[in-house]
């Protein structure tokens, strides 16, 4: 979460400062916060000599950027395709491989999988071709040594991804070894050395095969699982995309039975509320703008609709506003934007995963429902129905954006009083995707409270980001704000 809410902050504080009248290179956010990280001495798994794989990461993570992969130990070189412990820090003297990328930098590079051909490094032009005979050192020495011994090598498969913040995505897919090496005549017609490695068995599949598993499954849902589809659009065409509903376990189809909400139904007096106001930016939220002000002078969200810093309660635009749907302030009201399926689960009973890949800090889904009045819920809690209370979430907004690990000397903004989350949602006959989510105390989202269509800060709307990068085919969970043996947890989502 660290890297990520760094990052997409560092961004955004370089374009709030930088003049759009003069030409200006911008400011690599994920190079400024690997840096801020490391001066704070949160790099992790400094260690070279780990071999195998990383304490915290697990297979199918994934990574927008390589720095990334340096901050957290899964690959310690930023730009060569092979790291590798030095001789000089090498038990026995030799140089060890550790871990390589795979994303087709070199032309001879072949994979299919469980099986890679994978060329040595050195001996490119600018234009990544062979332009020189490669040579016995350095990393391919490395993983001539690995051969030698038999160690393991971590694997990260780069590609391009559309939507991708860097416009790639970095994929661990696992241990392999490498069984044979040669030297070879290239495509370019210079010598270079390859390796054959073989991915170690009994692992968790690659985390490269379920993307394109998943890529599959949003344009040809019935030809890559003919068999467990109770429906392709549980939200009957009410979301901006089809909500998938899959069950292979039993015969239990109660979601279908259940009125889709796209977003939470308040009552009429909470639109009774306070003034109708809003900016008057006719193109779009400027600095110093009604609504800007409102946000404590600061937009809530990038240029490219990412979270920048988690609040108490955020200000999007309304219908008061002068603003066009493309507003930068208007996120969250705009519905669902990425494929997810709610499927049948031993582990949860219920689960909701996504079928595309999405970046930390971005937009997932309103937790949708109908709020109660205080007198509603107490008749509901006594009939013995169960019911969502929205203060149990907790705050975990407040760690989105906050930088008192990264600045000793770092203030926490400190924001207007805001009424504690004092009503109930009933979601047992009206409900959303989000309904389905498990609970987890490690959630990869979170709830952020947003107000954009009334005024009455007491009944906002309870939005969810994502904390982390999230896989495609990755359980999404929540953290509902209940211990393990908590009575209320086997009643979460009312569905579980």
């Amino acid at each position: 979460m660290l890297f990520d809410s760094l990052r997409v902050f560092s961004t955004s504080e370089d374009d709030k400062h930088r003049d759009i009248l003069v030409p200006q290179k911008r400011t690599r956010g994920d190079l400024k916060a690997a840096a801020l990280m490391r001066d704070a001495g949160l790099w992790l798994n400094r260690d070279k000599r780990i071999l195998g794989d990383i304490p915290g990461i697990a297979i199918g993570d994934v990574f927008f950027f390589r720095m990334e992969l340096v901050v957290v130990g899964l690959h310690g070189h930023p730009q060569a395709g092979i790291d590798y412990v030095p001789a000089s820090q090498s038990s026995n003297r030799e140089p060890i491989a550790t871990s390589i990328i795979v994303s087709g930098g070199y032309e001879d590079d072949e994979d299919s999988g469980d099986v890679i051909i994978y060329t040595g490094h050195g001996g490119q032009d600018k234009h990544n071709r062979q332009a020189m005979h490669q040579k016995l050192e350095s990393g391919n020495l490395a993983m001539e040594r690995s051969m030698y011994y038999g160690l393991e090598v971590r694997v990260i498969r780069g590609f391009k991804y559309e939507g991708s913040a860097s416009g790639k995505v970095y994929v661990y897919d696992g241990l392999y070894r490498i069984t044979d090496t040669w030297f070879d005549v290239g495509k370019s017609g210079f010598g270079v050395y390859k390796f054959k490695l073989v991915r170690i068995e009994n692992q968790v599949e690659m985390g490269s095969s379920l993307m394109k598993f998943a890529r599959n499954l949003r344009v040809r849902p019935l030809e890559v699982r003919p068999k467990g589809y109770v429906t392709l659009d549980l939200s009957r065409k009410k979301e901006n995309v089809p909500v998938f509903f899959f069950n292979d376990i039993d015969e239990d189809i109660g979601p279908v039975y259940h009125e889709y909400l796209i977003t939470t139904i308040f009552p009429s007096y909470v639109y009774n509320y306070g003034n109708g106001t809003g900016c008057e930016c006719t193109r779009g939220c400027l600095d110093n703008c009604f609504c800007f002000k409102k946000n404590g002078g600061e937009f809530a969200y990038d240029s490219n609709g990412i979270l920048v810093r988690g609040k108490p309660l955020i200000f999007e635009c309304g219908p008061h506003c002068s603003c066009p749907p493309s507003c930068r302030n208007r996120v969250s009201q705009k519905g669902i934007k990425n494929r997810f399926e709610v499927f049948r689960s031993r582990e949860t009973q219920w689960g909701v995963r996504s079928l595309d890949l999405i970046q930390a800090g971005s937009f997932i889904c309103e937790y949708a429902g109908v709020v109660l009045t205080r007198e509603q819920a107490q008749i509901f809690t006594m009939n013995g129905d169960s019911l969502i209370y929205p203060s149990r979430f907790g705050d975990r907004w407040a760690e989105w954006g906050d930088l008192s690990q990264i600045f000793s000397d770092y203030v926490r903004p400190s924001y207007p009083p805001i009424p504690p989350l004092d009503f109930a949602m009933d979601v047992s006959r009206m409900r959303n995707v989000a309904c389905y989510m498990s609970q987890s105390s490690l959630p990869n989202v979170m709830v952020q409270p947003v107000l954009y269509d009334h005024n009455n800060v007491s009944f906002p709307h309870l939005m969810l980001f994502a904390t982390e990068n999230i896989p495609p085919m990755k359980e999404i969970s929540l953290d509902y704000g209940v211990a393990a043996d908590d009575e209320w947890t086997g009643k979460l989502a009312i569905c579980n």
